[in-house]
């Protein structure tokens, strides 16, 4: 066996991440050092930090447990593609959902019924061994299910305990040890000891001692067996590492006529080396561009390729999204350009052979001829065209993908067919975030959400509002609480945005009567769940109006109709390839839309979410989830008119609605005083309420906003019983004291925006780079 260098591992001795990692590290055969530190999310979570010996860093726990997988072969990742994509699964669920339950102490029922069920006629998660799926989600369990006892937890879930006990069996212990990092001072002591005489090392004679107490024929007889077996150890490890050396050597030699065989099978169709000065003398060949020439080629986008274009030549860019090759001769290339696909055919059997051997997600420049098929071509998007090509250059040769686009394309349909398909994680997703944007699915939510803000702006443009860039390191914190990012500033603290919210309102005071703005918006909040992140895109206007703050909510309701509408009209061909991946149902919306007050909307919820959740109850699989209906039935049955709406109840209220009215979007107006920011204007009639307001989508909230107070003193007061500093806002309440304006606004998460047009299931999606409390890259 080949010695590894020890990997260095940085994070908190005894956590649960660590545990994992040593673990993982201890099976594979690997020696690990530990020393404490690593690095912290914004909000203070642990996150380990590897360190190989050849210098690469690997940070987060599941990247490192699958490093030191892929260090060996030991088989902790799967024997096959198919385990390979069932392992990573688990790990996401484990990281997403477990260890967060663990950690808040919500209980581990729901998640061990799920692990009672799928190992039914199981040993192990996946496969036929011990992987990484096991280590992840058995030390995440062990701790809270030995704490509550086997024993009990026999009774109802056997398979969930012989699974574990297995697993505990083949890891070992639960915090397995770790070599510690040596110390910079023992170091650098060594030489020095070393360095010292013999002589300094003999030993003082002994001072008188009793008989007993010194047995010298027996540690004479002693020292010669000690010397022998010494001996021999030394031997069987020069022998060792003979073998181990020669076994190496094999190895190399192997591996060394492997990649000969391959660099000629490459070669063979790897095609010429050409340029732009001389590709025209070629038929296909490698293209490199670095902008000697201008070629004057007409390029023609794929879609575009229609059959009105017939026996047309043209140049095409696109992607190889896959190829295939029928005998020496022919080969069909499916060529992709963000969300249109189209047939290419090569006919001869070098150029065949080149687009062939290309990689997929190679990118090529083709020259070819557009024909009409007598049979449409039903898996690309252009069925009634395919492309003759009579030149092919690779511009942009692929390596080896991390990950299959066919695999990160399926659909959930898919699944529900045929289950034993690969499904791509979230976290295999985000990790490899650039391969994961090419599916067709991922390119059209970018475009419909670049089409949100293009309607957006249309939208308050053309109703005289002015765009504004307002700061996003301002020296208070502009919501107030503790979802603030605080960072270092010269000598003193700063805060990253929470939102725009105070500039806003202040430019409002400069005689600026609308505006608007696209930015970024930081929370620091601890969240897991599917709709929140640390920071996402917020769509914020504010307005003076004349006598009513509703004045502002009918812009706001005008406004999503003018985005829902431009998307249905002007993003169709996308709407329908992100309904493919993600089947949804259209949105439902009227203008105007629905408004409730909010003591309305709590007697909706109330009349009618108990029948909801009574018919959730009967149709729940496990004691867990019935326990949670049980408790939401509970909880909106003791509801008060002034208590707020959780997020639970928010989806119920959202099935409400649009049972009854038919509606997915509404607005829910006059919010309790106690939910608010300090800057919200209260309720003229009933101080208990506000002039505040929140939209809502399929039964979720997109937008939230208010009249601001604009009178200076009102301000102060409101800051202070909210427990924010005045003195960190005195320049915001300074605005207001040389004549003010009213006035109110909004702020609209993007995200969300496009996440529920589609319904999709999770921010992530529609998130180009995600950033949450366990992510900052890449």
């Amino acid at each position: 066996m080949v010695v590894l260098e020890p990997l260095r591992l940085s994070g908190e001795a005894g956590s649960l991440a660590v545990e994992k990692i040593l673990a993982a590290a201890r099976l594979a055969g690997l020696e690990v050092e530990l020393s404490p530190g690593g690095q912290k999310t914004p909000c203070g979570l642990s996150v380990p930090e590897l360190r190989s010996a050849n210098g690469n860093v690997v940070r987060h726990t599941n990247a490192i447990l699958r490093q030191v997988a892929q260090a060996t072969e030991c088989g902790l990742l799967g024997n096959n593609f198919t385990e390979e994509g069932q392992v990573d699964s688990w790990m996401e669920w484990a990281s997403l959902e477990v260890d967060h339950l663990v950690l808040e102490g919500d209980g581990c029922g729901g998640a061990c019924d799920t692990l009672q069920a799928h190992l039914a006629g199981r040993t192990f998660l996946v496969g036929q061994r011990l992987t990484l799926a096991d280590i992840t989600v058995a030390c995440s369990l062990r701790g809270p299910l030995e704490k509550a006892g086997l024993d009990e937890l026999r009774k109802s879930r056997p398979n969930v305990v012989r699974w574990l006990l297995t697993c505990v069996h083949h890891m070992g212990p639960a915090q397995p040890q770790a070599k510690a990092a040596p110390a910079a001072k023992e170091v650098a002591a060594k030489p020095k000891e070393a360095a010292k005489p013999k002589e300094a090392a003999k030993p003082k004679p002994a001072a008188a001692a009793p008989k007993e107490a010194t047995p010298a024929p027996a540690a004479a007889a002693a020292a010669p067996a000690e010397g022998e077996a010494s001996a021999e150890g030394g031997k069987n490890a020069e022998k060792k590492k003979k073998k181990d050396d020669e076994k190496k050597a094999k190895e190399e030699e192997k591996k060394r006529r492997e990649e000969e065989q391959q660099a000629a099978a490459d070669a063979k169709f790897k095609g010429p080396d050409v340029t732009l000065e001389n590709y025209e003398a070629h038929a296909f060949g490698n293209l490199f561009i670095q902008s000697t020439r201008k070629t004057g080629r007409e390029w023609a986008p794929v879609s575009a390729l229609v059959a009105s274009m017939k026996d047309q030549q043209v140049w095409v860019r696109a992607r190889v999204h896959n190829s295939r090759k029928q005998g020496n001769k022919l080969c069909f290339l499916t060529l992709r350009q963000d969300v249109a696909t189209v047939q290419a055919v090569v006919f001869g059997q070098e150029i065949a052979g080149f687009a062939g051997a290309l990689p997929d997600e190679s990118v090529v420049d083709i020259f070819g001829k557009v024909v009409c098929p007598e049979a449409k071509i039903v898996s690309c998007t252009q069925c009634d065209v395919e492309l003759h090509v009579e030149k092919i250059f690779c511009i942009g040769r692929s390596t080896a993908l991390p990950l299959q686009l066919a695999d990160a394309s399926r659909s959930e349909v898919d699944f529900e067919k045929d289950p034993s398909l690969v499904r791509v994680g979230q976290d295999i997703r985000l990790d490899n975030r650039v391969i994961d944007l090419r599916t067709v699915a991922n390119q059209a939510i970018f475009r419909i959400q670049s089409g949100v803000c293009t309607l957006f702006r249309e939208f308050l443009l053309a109703d005289g509002f002015q765009e504004i860039h307002t700061p996003k390191l301002i020296g208070g914190a502009s919501e107030g609480g503790a979802d603030v990012f605080r960072v270092d500033y010269f000598e003193g603290d700063a805060f990253l945005a929470q939102s725009p919210q105070l500039y806003k309102q202040m430019a409002l005071m400069t005689d600026m009567p609308k505006v608007f703005e696209i930015g970024p918006i930081f929370r620091s909040e601890k969240s897991f769940t599917h709709r929140h992140m640390t920071e996402f895109t917020g769509l914020d206007l504010e307005m003076t109006f004349k006598d009513h703050y509703h004045e502002v909510l009918d812009v706001i309701d005008g406004l999503f109709n003018h985005i829902f509408v431009g998307l249905t009209k002007r993003f169709p061909r996308e709407i329908e390839a992100v309904r493919q991946q993600y089947p949804f149902q259209d949105l439902k919306w009227k203008y105007p839309c629905q408004r409730f007050r909010f003591d309305e909307a709590v007697g909706l919820l109330k009349k009618h979410g108990p029948a909801i959740l009574e018919k959730r109850l009967k149709a729940a699989a496990t004691d867990y989830d019935r326990g949670l209906i049980q408790r939401h039935l509970e909880s909106i049955n003791a509801k008060h008119e002034e208590d707020d709406i959780s997020t639970e109840d928010e989806k119920v209220l959202g099935v409400v609605i649009s049972d009854q009215y038919g509606e997915d979007l509404y607005i829910i107006d006059k919010f309790p005083r106690d939910v608010r920011p300090f800057y919200t204007m209260p309720d003229p009639a009933d101080g208990r309420w506000t002039n505040a307001y929140d939209v809502f989508l399929r039964g979720e909230e997109i937008t939230s906003g208010a009249q601001r107070i604009h009178c200076p003193k009102m301000l102060e007061k409101a800051a202070a019983a909210k427990g924010v500093p005045a003195a960190s806002l005195q320049s915001y309440i300074d605005a207001f004291k040389y004549g003010s304006y009213p006035h109110g606004g909004a702020g609209i998460g993007m995200e969300r925006v496009v996440m529920l047009f589609m319904n999709l299931n999770n921010i992530r999606k529609t998130s180009m780079f995600p950033r949450d409390p366990k992510r900052l890259s890449p």
